[in-house]
C-alpha cells in the first residue's frame, strides 16, 4: 500500500495543464526575455571576431548558465555565476604558461585579482569592477541582517526601488563585467 504522504510530492496537474502553465509563464515574461537577450547579444559584439577563450569546463558552464539566467530573469543566479566565471577564468589564466607560479590549493578571489593585476592579465580598473561584483555576490551567498548596508533589503530601501529592480541592476552590471572580461585581450580571439 502506497504511503499517502508520497502522493503530496507529485503535482496534481496533468501534462496538458502543466504545458499550459509553462506556456503562460513564457508568454507573460516574453518581452523582458527578448529585451535581455538583445542586451546580451549587443554586449557580446565586443568579443573577438573568432570568439573568446574560456579556460575550463566550470568557467564555460558558468558562462552558458549566466547568459541563460540573465535572459530568463534569474538575477541572483546571474550575479553568482558571473562572479564564479571571473574567479575560474582568472585563476586558470594564472596557471597557464611554462613559468607559471604555483598557486595555493584554494586561492581567494582577492588574491587572484592582485596576482592578475601584477601579471598584467587585467588592469586595476577591471580589478575594481570585479571586486564590486564580488561585493554584490557576497550578501547573496551569506546571510545579512536587514540593517546591514550590503543586504538586498537595505539597498532596496535606500534606493527606494523594489528588490527585483535592484537585482536587475546588479545582474546587468554582472553580465557586463563578465563580457568585459571575456573581451579582454587575454581571452579574446581574433580582432
Amino acid at each position: 500500500m502506497a504511503d499517502p504522504r508520497q502522493e503530496e510530492l507529485f503535482s496534481p496537474l496533468s501534462d496538458l495543464q502543466a504545458a499550459q502553465w509553462l506556456l503562460g509563464e513564457l508568454h507573460d515574461g516574453l518581452p523582458g526575455r527578448v529585451a535581455r537577450f538583445q542586451q546580451v547579444n549587443d554586449l557580446c559584439a565586443n568579443l573577438g571576431s573568432l570568439g573568446t577563450m574560456i579556460p575550463g569546463e566550470v568557467a564555460y558552464s558558468a558562462w552558458l548558465e549566466a547568459r541563460s539566467s540573465f535572459v530568463n530573469g534569474n538575477y541572483v543566479a546571474t550575479v553568482m555565476l558571473c562572479q564564479g566565471l571571473a574567479e575560474q577564468m582568472l585563476a586558470s589564466q594564472l596557471t597557464l604558461g611554462l613559468n607559471a607560479p604555483k598557486l595555493p590549493k584554494k586561492i581567494g578571489f582577492q588574491d587572484t585579482l592582485s596576482r592578475c593585476v601584477e601579471q598584467g592579465v587585467i588592469d586595476p580598473t577591471q580589478a575594481g569592477e570585479l571586486k564590486r561584483l564580488m561585493d554584490l555576490r557576497n550578501p547573496l551567498s551569506h546571510f545579512r541582517h536587514v540593517d546591514d548596508p550590503e543586504s538586498l533589503s537595505r539597498r532596496s530601501l535606500d534606493s527606494q526601488a523594489p528588490a527585483q529592480a535592484t537585482l536587475l541592476r546588479d545582474a546587468t552590471f554582472a553580465i557586463g563585467v563578465a563580457v568585459d572580461l571575456l573581451a579582454s585581450p587575454e581571452f579574446r580571439l581574433g580582432r
